[in-house]
């Protein structure tokens, strides 16, 4: 097992959380947006959408 060691700052900008966390918002936008039963989750649907759009787009630039 030879596993390399990664310095703090470099493994906070690891695409594998940011990503999962970034598509888990996406999803969350778009549950906002078709519900029924609350204008105000309506409301907040496309801001928090459009945020975990841009945070997917920046986080898959990070590196493996």
């Amino acid at each position: 097992m030879n596993r390399e060691v990664i310095p703090t700052h470099r493994r906070m900008f690891r695409r594998t959380y940011s990503e999962g966390a970034s598509t888990v918002l996406i999803g969350l936008g778009v549950a906002m947006l078709v519900q029924p039963f609350s204008l105000t989750l309506f409301t907040w649907s496309f801001p928090v959408l459009l945020v975990g759009a841009l945070a997917f787009v920046v986080t898959s630039h990070f590196p493996d």
